[in-house]
C-alpha cells in the first residue's frame, strides 16, 4: 500500500503544507460518486479540475462534484470553458479571475481559472489549465500561462492540469524549465496519468514556483481509500496529487 504524503497543517514558522489535486473529470459523464470517493480520499486542500462541466446548468453540476467531494467551488466551470478551481474551508479566498484564452478558428476555446488563496500567513496563486491538443497553439498557451501566473504577483503559485502534452514535448519543457514539475522533483505514488489500460503517458502535472517546497507528487493509486474500480470508473485521466510546503508572506 502507497504511503501517505504529509497531511495538511501549518508549521511553527507560519509555512504551510498544501495538498493540490489535479484532475481532469471528463465533463462529469461517468461515476460522480467514484471521483468524489477519490477526491476525498486524497483529502486535498486545492483541486484544479479540468473539464468541468460547461453547458446546461452547468453550476449545478459544479455545485454537486464540490459538496460530494467535501469542498467549496472556488471559481472556474464554464467562465474559464473548463478548467475550475475547488478548496477546503481551510482556505481563505483572496480573488479570483477566469481568462479565457485567445482561439484558434476550428478548435475548442479553452481558458484558465486562476485564484490567490490564503492558508493562514502563507499565501498561494492557483492556476487550473487544459492546453490544447495542436502544437503550435498548445506552445502560446504554455507561454500565457507564464505570464498569467507571474501576473498573480504572490511569491508562491501552483499552475496545474491538463497538458495535452508529454514531458518530452516543448511545452512540457517550456513549464518544466520555468517552473518546478512535481514528479520530477520528489516523485512519489505513480507517474503515469493516461486511463488504466491506456498507452502510458504523464500528461497530467503539477507545477510549483521557486520557493514552494514539494513533498511528494504523482498518481495516488494505492493510497488508503483510493480504489482501483474508483479510478477506473470515475473518469477517463487519473488525477496527480501534490503535497507542498509553502513559506509564509
Amino acid at each position: 500500500m502507497l504511503a501517505d504524503l504529509p497531511p495538511s497543517r501549518t508549521e511553527s514558522d507560519g509555512s504551510a503544507v498544501v495538498r493540490v489535486l489535479s484532475y481532469n473529470v471528463r465533463s462529469m459523464r461517468d461515476d460522480v460518486g467514484a471521483l468524489a470517493r477519490v477526491i476525498r480520499a486524497c483529502a486535498p486542500d486545492v483541486v484544479c479540475v479540468q473539464e468541468a462541466p460547461r453547458f446546461f446548468r452547468w453550476r449545478k453540476a459544479a455545485a454537486r462534484l464540490a459538496r460530494t467531494s467535501e469542498l467549496v467551488h472556488v471559481t472556474g466551470g464554464a467562465t474559464a470553458s473548463g478548467p475550475m478551481v475547488l478548496s477546503s474551508l481551510r482556505a481563505t479566498v483572496e480573488r479570483t479571475e477566469d481568462i479565457l484564452l485567445p482561439r484558434t478558428p476550428g478548435l475548442h476555446q479553452r481558458g484558465f481559472a486562476t485564484a490567490v488563496l490564503r492558508f493562514g500567513r502563507a499565501r498561494l496563486g492557483v492556476l487550473s489549465c487544459h492546453l490544447s491538443i495542436k502544437d503550435q497553439e498548445r506552445y502560446g498557451q504554455g507561454k500565457l500561462l507564464l505570464d498569467t501566473l507571474a501576473a498573480l504577483d504572490v511569491p508562491h503559485a501552483v499552475a496545474a492540469g491538463d497538458l495535452n502534452d508529454r514531458p518530452d514535448g516543448r511545452t512540457f519543457g517550456l513549464l518544466a524549465d520555468a517552473l518546478q514539475d512535481g514528479w520530477a522533483t520528489k516523485p512519489w505514488g505513480r507517474e503515469h496519468t493516461t486511463r488504466l489500460g491506456d498507452p502510458l503517458q504523464r500528461i497530467d502535472a503539477v507545477f510549483a514556483t521557486e520557493g514552494v517546497e514539494v513533498l511528494g507528487c504523482g498518481v495516488p493509486m494505492g493510497l488508503p481509500g483510493v480504489a482501483e474500480v474508483d479510478l477506473r470508473v470515475a473518469t477517463d485521466h487519473l488525477p496527480v496529487l501534490a503535497a507542498l510546503r509553502v513559506p509564509a508572506s
